[in-house]
């Protein structure tokens, strides 16, 4: 699950993170007296208004309908309703979003901290992940932090330092300082730095996150240590542990249809294809949309509909794979192991009918228990329904279908 920056920054701050500190405005009248409150509490009077969406790039990224990028600096309160205006409720195009408009539903403002100082600001790149190819969690880290960090990992990848933790031990002092050594810091910045990495570990691994960004982690001209961003991903498995963090999901933010299907119980993922997929068992979904894509079509989707594929499921699954106006045809494979083929397909049959008429071909595919039975009361349903006993003859009759 992923969260907004501010989520992201709640949760930093409460572990001992020193953080950007904004406040959240979804409409405009509040924007002028949010960021009064805001110069209340920071002394700030100049302001960073940024788009919330779950997309990276925002500052390089355009909004539609205004040519507004979607991190903006308002140098005065009398800049910000202007400012606040550019951005709130348009739809923000950047690199991250797929050539789409995401609308940005709430913005944050947040307190100018590049001010000027005993030092020059400086900007490092950090983040928190699991490596599966060693079998645990490493920082990475970088002094070429801000909007470019894609180039300098990129072009310049020595550029970018990796600190891996021991899971038996968890992060120790010495490497919490090393990584402030490599960063090039020295006195207060060394020591507040040191903290730094040891309260965002410490986030990242109670809270059961998948990852941490902080781009760009920022050494102040008075040498404090702060996270002006944060991109935040939690563990889907693990939120039943934090249903505080659960309730910060932003369904906005998400795909309606996948959204739906979670809802209905199914493990549903779209895919920019022609061919719907349903199936029972994760490995056999990719081996099916694997079969599609040699016999020349595209999956649209990847869908788990689980051990009972009876008449509601199928017919939720239906409905949400039918949503996409790409889809020409459907392919079910089930492998009836625990549940039986006979009942699948009396599930097809029946929730064919409940619909009433399906406007594109399907191609059902039952293998295991009483897959003959099954063959036959699909044959014998006189729908627009096509059975198949071997993978490869599903396959050919998908192709046939799209021809």
């Amino acid at each position: 699950m992923n969260l907004h920056e501010f989520q992201g920054k709640e949760i930093l701050k409460s572990f001992g993170v020193a953080i950007q500190e904004g406040i959240v405005v979804d409409q405009l009248e509040n924007a002028v007296e949010s960021a009064k409150k805001l110069t209340e509490l920071t002394g700030t009077s100049w302001y960073v208004v940024k788009a919330q969406i779950h997309a990276g790039g925002r500052g390089k990224g355009i909004v539609e309908e205004t040519g507004s990028h979607g991190v903006v600096l308002a140098k005065g309160i009398d800049k910000v309703e202007e400012t606040v205006k550019g951005i709130l409720g348009g739809g923000l195009v950047t690199l991250q979003t797929n050539g789409k408009a995401k609308k940005v539903n709430q913005v944050l403002i947040a307190q100018d901290v590049y001010y000027p100082g005993e030092t020059e600001p400086s900007e490092f790149y950090m983040s928190v992940l699991l490596d599966r190819e060693k079998g645990c969690n490493v920082i990475v880290y970088s002094t070429e932090g801000g909007m470019d960090i894609e180039h300098v990992a990129e072009h310049t990848p020595n550029k970018i330092h990796k600190e891996f933790i021991d899971p038996k031990l968890g992060l120790q002092g010495f490497q919490a300082r090393r990584v402030a050594f490599n960063l090039g810091l020295s006195g207060k910045a060394f020591k507040e730095m040191t903290k730094f990495v040891s309260c965002l570990y410490k986030a990242y691994d109670t809270i059961d996150a998948s990852m941490f960004e902080i781009n760009p982690v920022l050494k102040t001209s008075d040498n404090k240590i702060i996270a002006v961003d944060s991109k935040v991903t939690l563990d889907d498995n693990a939120l039943f542990k934090h249903p505080d963090y659960a309730a910060m999901r932003d369904l906005n933010e998400e795909d309606p249809t996948e959204v739906e299907a979670g809802e209905a119980g199914l493990n549903f993922v779209k895919l920019d294809g022609n061919v719907g997929c349903m199936v029972n068992g994760a490995g056999l979904a990719m081996a099916t949309m694997d079969i599609i894509k040699l016999s020349g079509g595209n999956p649209a989707n990847f869908l788990d509909v689980g051990g009972t594929a009876n008449a509601e499921r199928v017919e939720k699954a239906f409905k949400i794979i039918l949503k996409d106006t790409n889809v020409k045809a459907i392919l079910i494979n089930i492998f009836g192991g625990i549940v039986r083929c006979d009942r699948v397909a009396q599930g097809v049959v029946d929730a064919y009918k409940n619909m009433g008429e399906i406007p594109v071909p399907i191609i059902v595919r039952l293998q295991g228990t009483n897959a003959s039975e099954a063959k036959k009361l699909i044959d014998e349903s006189g729908l627009n329904v096509h059975s198949a006993v071997v993978l490869q003859e599903a396959a050919d009759k998908v192709k046939e279908v799209l021809a």
